[in-house]
């Protein structure tokens, strides 16, 4: 067994136990991230990184496992919120932080667990692996989807790929979840470029900006940035813990790299005159919006849009019924195409995310000023979903899997791209363009084109695995209950 598997074991054996004293895997992630950061802190407090993290020795990883039974347990809850009343980055993180294990041996065999292993020289896959497994676990203990932290490494990193930010430049997330697309976008601009001094510091205080108003998955968003060397620990939060959708904040950014959440509707529920509880459905009045609508991707669309820069450009994993939806969504395309260049989408694959059934793409789109004609002229279409099969556990979406796609795209020159597609020569082609007049011809102007054959329909003999097949089946059904339950909610 190698060192990841070992530790990823060992992480799930002590999981295995917590549920029994009442932890579940969302408390016992919450408590792990808390160890690890301390743990972390700790590590890179020494030689040969010696930073400052901010953390007072009284409160610090070798104070903690330094104590045995109840006094442990008094002093981690101290610890807690201690660090929960400091200033900055590292007062937020532990913002309301609570013990959440009771039984002080446990705490002390997971703090001892965290101790034997060196965070710092592993792996962000590893650690991705521990963190991810952690997810899938709770996903199935809760019967919720886990996608409001979850969008897959290795799709973050295509889009990272394909956008390429520059040093110098900022970026914004207005659903960051954990930080992935910010750690993403780190990463590639210390591989790709050589930083001067003045864009390294910029890199390390001022490119990000991102909103998450889940109050845990910002705390592992703040705690992911810190221990990449993102801001000060003293420094200002650069995750606000607001709605993105309530108001525009006036501020403008370079890109704009989101997977928002899924769910097709927003609402809040009240009590009535006759003490009955009632849903309804939330809508953002804005002068910056093209259409007022309940459903929050097509929001989100239309305030990454106003996020943008002039110069901006922004990649955005949105559901199908952004593509096709009527009304509001219509509305919304229209002016999409109209006033950005929307000019690439990527048909995702179904069994990427935790969300069964989940029909995703991502939207590409350039800001540019006002004009009176139209700045999208054409929209290259990749589908990677028809005759894709892809599943969480046995086949996760790898970068390889992307590696055609970001060559179709040519990142370095997007204005010289060539089809795949040819009726006559490839007409199993997944890369292929539309003109903006055929898109405006096609009923409420809908996106969600596609034109290869579905081979599992046609051929009896190329069906896929029978575990896919079921797995398949499985999500259709679910997709369909999920949609017949939003009409059966909106007819109440």
């Amino acid at each position: 067994m190698n060192a990841t598997a070992s530790i990823v074991s060992k992480v799930w054996s002590f999981c295995t136990t917590l549920p029994e004293d009442g932890v579940g895997y969302g408390d016992y992630r919450e408590q792990l991230t808390y160890l690890i950061f301390l743990k972390m802190a700790d590590e890179y407090s020494q030689p040969p990184y010696s930073r400052k993290v901010g953390i007072p020795a009284e409160y610090n990883w070798q104070s903690l496992k330094a104590k045995r039974g109840a006094e442990l347990e008094v002093h981690y809850v101290t610890l807690l919120r201690e660090l929960g009343n400091k200033p900055g980055m590292l007062g937020t993180i532990f913002t309301k932080a609570q013990n959440k294990i009771q039984d002080p041996a446990k705490l002390y065999r997971l703090i001892d667990m965290v101790n034997e292993t060196e965070w710092v020289t592993m792996g962000a896959d590893v650690k991705g692996d521990i963190y991810e497994g952690l997810l899938e676990r709770n996903a199935e203990d809760t019967k919720s989807g886990a996608g409001q932290y979850f969008t897959p490494r290795a799709l973050i990193r295509a889009m990272v790929e394909c956008v390429r930010p520059e040093p110098m430049k900022t970026i914004a997330d207005p659903a960051c979840g954990t930080g992935g697309f910010f750690l993403a976008a780190y990463d590639f601009l210390v591989a790709e470029h050589k930083m001067d001094k003045t864009q390294k510091a910029f890199l390390k205080h001022d490119p990000f900006n991102g909103n998450e108003i889940v109050a845990g998955t910002r705390r592992l968003a703040l705690m992911n940035m810190f221990l990449h060397n993102i801001g000060e620990i003293d420094g200002e939060s650069m995750v606000s813990p607001n709605d993105a959708l309530v108001a525009d904040s006036g501020k403008r950014y370079d890109y704009v790299l989101a997977n928002p959440p899924f769910g097709k509707k927003s609402s809040m529920s009240f009590t009535n005159d006759e003490g009955e509880q009632e849903k309804d459905d939330l809508t953002y009045n804005r002068q910056d919006f093209w259409a007022t609508t309940s459903n929050k991707q097509l929001n989100f669309v239309q305030h990454i849009r106003t996020m943008l820069k002039t110069t901006g450009r922004a990649a955005v994993v949105v559901p199908d019924n952004v593509l096709f939806e009527g009304g509001a969504g219509e509305t919304v395309r229209k002016k999409l195409l109209e006033t950005t260049e929307l000019h690439t989408i990527l048909r995702l694959p179904t069994g990427i995310f935790y969300a069964n059934g989940v029909k995703a793409n991502v939207l590409f789109f350039d800001n540019h000023a006002a004009s009176k004609e139209p700045w999208t002229k054409e929209v290259w279409f990749y589908d990677y979903r028809t005759n894709i099969h892809h599943t969480l556990k046995k086949k996760p979406l790898r970068f390889e899997d992307l590696q055609e796609f970001i060559a179709s795209y040519n990142p370095l020159n997007r204005h010289e791209r060539k089809e795949g597609w040819s009726e006559a020569t490839n007409p199993e082609g997944r890369w292929r363009k539309f003109s903006y007049e055929q898109i405006m011809a096609r009923d409420k102007t809908s996106l969600d084109i596609f034109w290869l054959k579905d081979k599992s329909l046609a051929d009896l003999d190329n069906l896929p695995e029978p575990d896919v097949l079921a797995g398949e089946i499985i999500e259709n059904l679910e997709a369909g209950l999920s949609s017949f339950r939003e009409i059966a909610a909106a007819l109440q």
